[in-house]
């Protein structure tokens, strides 16, 4: 008895219909996913997907990361990150390389029992290529979170040129180590663009200040005054009044207002510049 070659199994099972199985492939993912991708766009990724893949079992490849499968690997990356932009979720995102099993399922119900071993063969190895199409989609998916978390933390933390020479760093919400160190470096590189002598850091809308953060704003202020600026602290509550009181943190030297106006004025004062109280409305 004469024993048949694997990798001839596999690219035969591929083959039986030639394009004709890669075109139900394509309509079996497209209704998977509702129409949310475009059907040229598809075609094109499962196209290119389905000829790698013949084209790397046809060479014996059966281990998803040899060398024979980087071109099918590099599909898998191409498709996956483009579903984890797209919004899709990751069972949507493997069912890409899970629907071949399912179109290869009626070519079983006339094969012979040598297609139906490379049929388990030929599943194993998607199965393998489904789990490196999840893991690249993870991945791609944590890149875009610390993104986003990034440029809402230069979002949330925005540098205010209030008048010449005066900026204010206005902060609401929680302060932890990053951000903090966020505020600092802003701040400092406002200071540079605008050439600014008073800073204000404004944390009216913080409700809680630990140690480590006050640390950190200890430090931005001596940074500060490092490059020839002045800062004041508003709007420290009566919560983080006592906090900073029973941390023992010692905020000798740096001046502290009630509210953000009253800082604004004292920084006016400091550059110079006169203000004139209105008692009455003139006609």
């Amino acid at each position: 008895m004469v024993k048949r070659d694997n990798a001839v199994d596999l690219v035969g099972l591929l083959s039986v219909e030639g394009q004709d199985l890669a075109a139900s492939w394509v309509g079996e993912v497209t209704g998977s996913l509702g129409g949310r991708v475009s059907a040229a766009e598809l075609n094109r990724e499962l196209r290119e997907l389905y000829e790698a893949l013949v084209d790397a079992l046809r060479k014996g490849a059966t281990d998803v990361h040899s060398e024979h499968m980087s071109e099918v690997r590099a599909h898998l990356t191409e498709l996956s990150r483009n579903r984890a932009r797209q919004g899709f979720s990751p069972s949507e995102t493997a069912v890409s390389v899970f629907a071949l099993k399912r179109v290869l399922e009626p070519v079983l119900e006339r094969g012979t029992a040598d297609d139906v071993r490379a049929y388990l063969r030929l599943s194993r190895i998607l199965d393998s290529l489904g789990l490196f199409t999840i893991e690249t989609y993870t991945q791609t998916r944590d890149e875009l979170i610390t993104a986003q978390a990034e440029q809402l933390l230069e979002l949330s933390t925005p540098v205010v040129r209030l008048w010449d020479g005066v900026i204010a760093v206005p902060l609401v919400g929680t302060l932890d180590s990053a951000r903090t160190q966020v505020v600092m470096e802003k701040l400092l590189q406002a200071l540079v663009d605008t050439g600014s002598e008073q800073a204000i850091i404004d944390i009216t809308g913080v409700p809680a200040v630990d140690t480590q953060v006050a640390q950190h704003l200890l430090k931005t202020i001596v940074a500060a005054r490092l490059m020839g600026a002045e800062c004041t602290v508003s709007g420290i509550s009566p919560q983080i009044a006592q906090t900073i009181v029973a941390l023992g943190i010692e905020f000798d030297g740096i001046v502290t207002k009630a509210s953000l106006a009253d800082a604004l004025k004292l920084a006016l004062r400091r550059s110079g510049v006169d203000l004139v109280a209105h008692t009455g409305t003139q006609r």
